[in-house]
């Protein structure tokens, strides 16, 4: 396999069984590829949270460029909600 670097692994027993189960089951060909395909949903899954991260940060900064905090009535915001929501109702005949 060209351009592979080989790198040391430590894990608990719980999960060398597993890997040495895959193996021995013949869905995988070695403990490698087991790791590979680990490493390959690992690495989807980081680079998602990497853009949720980077999401997150941008609305905080928007929200701490949009000026002071104001306190807020939710009680209020919640019945002008509401009113909202039943004036763009269709009305029943």
């Amino acid at each position: 396999m060209p351009n592979v670097e080989k790198v040391s692994v430590s894990m608990t027993p719980q999960h060398a069984e597993l890997l040495r189960d895959a193996v021995n089951s013949g869905a995988y060909a070695s403990g490698s590829e087991v790791v590979r395909e680990a490493m390959r949903d690992w690495s989807t899954k980081w680079m998602q949270k990497r853009e949720d991260i980077g999401k997150l940060r941008a609305m905080w900064e928007e929200g701490k460029g949009s000026g002071p905090a104001v306190e807020v009535d939710f009680d209020a915001v919640l019945d002008e909600a509401r009113q909202e929501i039943v004036s763009a109702a269709p009305h029943a005949r």
